[in-house]
């Protein structure tokens, strides 16, 4: 079973790679989804719930429940491919690999101007509509390490162009991998 790794900052098109990846029969494990659902659990905003998972349980808990939630999966007989959406450390790409044998990393790049625009497009609750809150979500995410992840990736994705172009590059990135 292949695992893939998805990891780039805030608005710069992950989704659309799992998106693509489960059209073509791959099953997605959101580590954001994993932190939302245990902010709803908690009655607190995600991000809080973020900070307040790490301090309780360690650095590295949402990596761990999400290899957790990979591994029922599997005991439950998934074969299917399976997309790993928001890596953001090196560590968690390291816990990954060494639970998962085939684990690849794609990483999405695109400039902070688009994907501010994209996130006011979107409107998701985490999302910010002012600039500066934009900036600081992203210090926050390359303290956790995504700017190594997306540096040492097996794959970097440039997403600064139509979207057509954009779909095209994922086809064929997830055609090589036979997905």
């Amino acid at each position: 079973m292949q695992i893939m790794g998805v990891s780039g900052l805030p608005g710069s098109g992950k989704s659309f790679v799992s998106d693509m990846a489960i059209e073509r029969g791959a099953i997605m494990v959101s580590m954001g989804d994993i932190v939302r659902e245990e902010a709803k659990k908690r009655g607190e905003p995600s991000k809080e719930t973020a900070k307040n998972l790490r301090k309780e349980f360690g650095e590295y808990i949402i990596a761990e429940l999400t290899i957790k939630k990979i591994k029922k999966l599997e005991e439950d007989g998934n074969t299917n491919p399976i997309i790993v959406d928001g890596i953001r450390s090196l560590h968690e790409v390291d816990m990954f690999k060494e639970n998962f044998d085939n684990f690849i990393v794609v990483s999405i790049f695109a400039n902070p101007e688009i994907r501010f625009n994209r996130l006011l497009e979107r409107m998701r609750e985490d999302d910010s509509k002012d600039y500066k809150e934009f900036e600081k979500r992203d210090r926050t995410e390359l303290g956790f390490g995504i700017g190594n992840v997306i540096s040492l990736s097996d794959k970097l994705i440039i997403n600064e162009s139509d979207l057509e172009s954009y779909k095209q590059e994922i086809n064929e990135f997830l055609e090589e991998l036979n997905l």
